[in-house]
């Protein structure tokens, strides 16, 4: 029965794609544009605004399948360095010191980077 599922894999790929990446894209316009609300704004030229840019344009990157290997590389290096620069040091736990949303962006870009981007991409092979 579960033989036949895999026919859907390249659909279930990009629903996952697409669903990581706009996430990802609302982390970057709560960052620098406050949306959806947040009391947090970094200023301008610093590592979370620089942050902020990153997971916009790999958030839209990413969501319509254009230079998605790339785009996951560098997305996933990110929330790599965000991890352990912002989450570990505060609690060895992940559920603990916030961290948990950003290891699973990290890994879910990382698969992208070797799987691409799946069906409905705007650069499908």
């Amino acid at each position: 029965m579960f033989d036949r599922l895999s026919a859907y894999a390249p659909q279930a790929l990009a629903v996952l794609r697409i669903v990581a990446a706009v996430l990802f894209f609302f982390h970057g316009t709560q960052k620098l544009f406050g949306f959806p609300a947040t009391e947090f704004m970094p200023p301008v030229g610093s590592i979370f605004w620089f942050a902020g840019v990153i997971e916009i344009v790999t958030g839209i990157l990413i969501a319509i399948g254009f230079f998605t290997r790339p785009a996951a590389f560098l997305a996933s290096g990110t929330m790599a360095v965000a991890y352990w620069m912002v989450h570990a040091p505060g609690h060895l736990f992940p559920t603990n010191n916030g961290g948990d949303a950003a290891i699973l962006f990290c890994f879910v870009f990382l698969y992208l980077v070797f799987a691409g981007p799946g069906a409905w991409s705007v650069n499908k092979k």
